[in-house]
């Protein structure tokens, strides 16, 4: 841990402050300039911040508490046995990923949800090849050896042994509609999820988001009290297939699709897009349809401070540690960071 945070200590400076308060008031929080309460950014690090260490890993969460962030932004999958784990890639990743030998895989693996936990876990997660152009946005990235794809469960109770009892999970269903084969079906991982987050008393505390909107259809009939982010790409908000049967052409723009999607029920609904697909008109607007506006995957300080001219309510970034210097920087108010 002494090694990750070496570099937030550099680099933090001015960012120290007192906790401030998070949760459900914070992503209620009035977010546009010109609205009475103060700004409040919702710091979301994506996958752990993989800039720091390997992504979605424990070692990553509990390096991105002891940075302090708001939010651990992390994707799920279900293996063969039912188990609620925690990896972005659908099947194994060998940019990432060594068997047992201690080998990188030579290509794809074998689906997530193909392989038991026990099977699972016999593979090594927690360096990039550096043969593979994956890891060249991430030179400072700490590597640590023996890191396991880990269970939903396990991060928890991470979470819990680390006194982490503010931050909050933003959980994306790894679904791909035009891959049925792929991955378990919708309902089976949103009924396993909300097992998983039921049991842990969490739910205060938890998003659901997913590109593939029958999921969030499922969680808005099955745990409506829970705030649901809808992922949109360029490519997804396109294609009825993610949008649940829904078409932007009828809507007339993404948040209005979104708003469609969502309906009047409980919960607070966010629209999460590609950064590169924002503009302010586009913030105004979810704003006005009583969105949230939640863009990834931001790294560069620029459009961090665009983002924020915009009045986002929070952005997602593989590096918390600059994220934190840009808030600082505005006089924005820090997550707290574990331990300082």
């Amino acid at each position: 841990m002494k090694d990750f945070l070496s570099r937030a200590a550099l680099r933090r400076g001015a960012a120290r402050c007192a906790p401030w308060l998070m949760a459900a008031s914070l992503l209620a929080g009035c977010a546009a300039s010109g609205r009475d309460a103060p700004y409040r950014l919702d710091l979301e690090a994506h996958r752990g911040g993989r800039a720091l260490a390997p992504e979605n890993t424990l070692t990553a969460f509990s390096n991105a508490v002891g940075i302090g962030v708001t939010t651990l932004e992390l994707d799920i999958g279900l293996t063969a046995d039912g188990v609620v784990v925690i990896s972005h890639d659908m099947a194994l990743n060998p940019d990432h990923t060594r068997d047992a030998t201690g080998a990188f895989l030579k290509g794809k693996g074998p689906p997530i949800h193909a392989l038991t936990l026990a099977q699972l876990q016999t593979y090594d997660v927690g360096r990039i090849d550096p043969a593979s152009s994956y890891g060249k946005p991430f030179p400072h990235q700490v590597p640590h050896d023996g890191e396991r794809i880990p269970t939903l469960a396990a991060l928890f109770e991470r979470m819990h042994q680390l006194g982490a009892n503010q931050v909050r999970f933003n959980i994306e269903t790894k679904v791909d509609p035009t891959q049925p084969d792929l991955t378990a079906a919708p309902e089976p991982m949103v009924r396993a999820l909300l097992a998983e987050i039921d049991r842990a008393g969490v739910a205060s505390r938890v998003t659901i988001q997913s590109f593939d909107w029958r999921t969030l259809a499922l969680v808005g009939q099955w745990a409506p009290q829970l705030p649901r982010a809808y992922l949109t790409s360029a490519r997804t908000v396109q294609d009825s297939r993610w949008t649940a049967g829904l078409r932007l052409e009828d809507a007339g723009s993404p948040p209005k699709l979104v708003r469609k999607a969502a309906g009047d029920g409980k919960g607070m609904v966010v629209w999460s897009p590609s950064f590169n697909d924002l503009s302010a008109p586009l913030v105004q607007e979810a704003h006005v349809l009583g969105l949230q506006v939640l863009p990834w995957t931001v790294d560069r300080r620029a459009d961090m401070e665009r983002l924020m001219d915009w009045g986002v309510d929070g952005i997602i970034t593989d590096d918390p540690v600059l994220l934190r210097e840009v808030m600082s920087d505005r006089r924005i108010a820090l997550p707290a960071a574990l331990g300082r």
